[in-house]
């Protein structure tokens, strides 16, 4: 039996980042808000207290934060020619569950995007001819600029204590920053982190090359911090427990430390946890969404939850099964190219080249998510493409972020995978080594799609869905060239040995983590017949059901994409102020 509750304002699908800053900007307005999440609260957990925070096994290589793979999966194929099969323990990318979702777990990597970014397909256009886009590469504007979001990109970096070195203040460069740097207002809130041991023979590199390397933007705190809503951070420990942990420190910006605590004091903010979202309520004829249907994990009860309206809020891939579980917006199709729903869903194209010094002490337990060095010359469209076959890139820095003992080992090539030499490397390299990685792009491919699997289930009785996905041949050129210039830096260090430069290379593997940066399915634009939501995030067909998150970018770049997810959710709590007082197509 469904229990039928009365009628909310607005109600969120998912309890992450983006609930929490387009909530946090609707509470002075009054307006009843209610978050559903399906995990519970870990502030004073095991994950967030020692010892327990500490253990690797638990929560670095069970994924203790991460979804439950038992309930819910999603099935995977290379291409339509093949069968899906359930991927039974996903590691390569992490959707979180919980209160504060992905960014509990996150390394704190913190960027805007490019200027051109959000208009990438009139960039390439532009620059190369509208013959150079291959047709397969679905690139298209999002229909918003970055001057736009720029001042919702400055707030959320004060609301999180961004650490950083501006490189572009106002159009004038600045030293010491990103030269290929948006424009920004004014500084980042507080400095860059610690420069490590292995930045600084990053950074020596690099600048003996032309290059100009600079301090990662960061989400952990380099010393105590509090934001404009009085939030407090204290300052990072260096712990090396950031990606997969929960901080125990409370250095490292979250929405369980910045964004929660505060809302839950508010009278007309409620989040409702252990609330597994199964569907939503959908009128076709009148274009609304009238509920949320959802069971309660603690006692299996059914509810149906009407609201004057909805936002997705969750995963990309949440996002998009809920669209289309509940036949809203035209899926799409890869043989016709028509429809919208799961269409341009992207990953990343990650790559590495290891280096190992006899006599130099990179000591990698002592670092954060983000204490690296970064150059961003071989980035998006920040160098020319012409004649190169391929669009997109990386960024290039010194990938130090732990030295935790199961996963985090490096071992020059060669070395036995067990026995007395392999003990030996480890005392050898543990401290005398580390990766120069690329952080790479991926740009929509029209057969790399989500939909709904038509054989398999879920613990809940709704179809998986089914990724349809392989790396192709831009993604494969556009990383061996970075990789390369990646190798380029890492032979300038001085290095006792340089490993093998180690581009993307054959499928896409679940099993290999690279990033937890998926995007696209619920895309954004101005045109309603290649976008699923408006500039505003509003779907086209259904005015009161708005969608944020990173399912909305129609492209994934170099660059985490956390900054500009932040800024449109931000943005979107404004815009469901404006809505609530005068509903209609924004």
């Amino acid at each position: 039996m469904t229990h039928k509750l009365p009628k909310r304002a607005v109600v969120f699908v998912g309890g992450g980042l983006t609930a929490g800053l387009a909530a946090r900007q609707m509470m002075d307005s009054g307006i009843d808000v209610l978050v559903l999440e399906r995990g519970g609260d870990l502030a004073g957990s095991a994950a967030a207290t020692l010892p327990n925070q500490r253990d690797e096994l638990r929560w670095g290589v069970r994924n203790g934060l991460v979804q439950n793979w038992a309930n819910e999966t999603y099935t995977l194929r290379h291409a339509t020619s093949e069968s899906a099969l359930p991927v039974r323990r996903m590691e390569a990318f992490l959707p979180g569950e919980g209160m504060g979702g992905a960014a509990n777990h996150w390394n704190g990597q913190t960027w805007r995007w490019a200027e051109y970014d959000p208009a990438l397909r009139t960039r390439l256009e532009s620059r190369y001819g509208k013959a150079a886009i291959p047709r397969e590469m679905m690139v298209q504007d999002w229909g918003i600029s970055y001057a736009e979001m720029e001042p919702y990109h400055d707030l959320f970096e004060q609301l999180f204590g961004i650490a950083g070195q501006a490189g572009n203040v106002g159009g004038r460069l600045i030293d010491g920053g990103n030269p290929f740097e948006a424009p920004r207002q004014r500084d980042f809130p507080q400095p860059p982190l610690e420069i490590l041991e292995s930045g600084r023979i990053f950074k020596a590199a690099a600048q003996s090359l032309g290059y100009k390397p600079f301090p990662l933007p960061a989400a952990n705190s380099p010393r105590a911090y509090t934001n404009p809503d009085g939030a407090s951070l204290a300052p990072c420990q260096y712990c090396g427990h950031c990606e997969r942990f929960f901080c125990e420190a409370n250095a490292k910006a979250s929405p369980a430390v910045l964004l929660y605590p505060l809302l839950r004091k508010q009278r007309n903010f409620e989040i409702r946890l252990h609330s597994q979202v199964t569907g939503l309520v959908y009128d076709k004829h009148a274009r609304r969404v009238t509920a949320v249907q959802f069971i309660d994990l603690q006692t299996a009860q059914m509810y149906e939850q009407p609201a004057d309206v909805v936002v997705l809020s969750g995963f990309t891939m949440t996002n998009t099964k809920l669209l289309l579980t509940s036949g809203i917006g035209r899926p799409y199709d890869p043989k016709t190219g028509e429809g919208v729903v799961g269409k341009n869903f992207c990953y990343q194209v990650m790559s590495s080249v290891p280096v190992f010094f006899k006599d130099r002490f990179i000591n990698p337990f002592m670092a954060s998510g983000a204490s690296q060095m970064v150059v961003d010359e071989f980035n998006g469209d920040n160098f020319d493409h012409a004649g190169l076959g391929f669009f997109g890139g990386g960024y290039i820095y010194s990938n130090v972020t732990n030295g935790r003992p199961i996963n985090a080992r490096l071992h020059p090539a060669g070395t036995p995978r067990w026995g007395s030499a392999w003990k030996q490397a480890n005392a050898d390299w543990y401290a005398h080594a580390f990766n120069v990685a690329v952080h790479g792009s991926n740009y929509p491919h029209s057969r790399n799609y989500l939909d709904l699997d038509p054989t398999y289930r879920d613990a809940y009785g709704s179809p998986l869905l089914r990724m349809t996905f392989n790396f192709h041949e831009n993604d494969h050129r556009m990383s061996e060239y970075v990789t390369n210039k990646a190798a380029g830096i890492a032979r300038a260090m001085g290095a006792t040995t340089v490993g093998a430069a180690q581009p993307r290379r054959g499928d896409f593997d679940a099993r290999q983590y690279q990033t937890t940066h998926t995007t696209g399915g619920t895309v954004m634009g101005a045109d309603p017949s290649t976008s699923v939501v408006s500039p505003h995030l509003q779907h086209w067909d259904a005015q009161n059901l708005f969608v944020v998150g990173a399912s909305v970018y129609a492209h994934n770049a170099g660059y985490n994409p956390t900054g500009p997810l932040a800024a449109l959710a931000l943005r979107l709590g404004d815009d469901l102020v404006r809505y609530a007082r005068q509903p209609r197509m924004l």
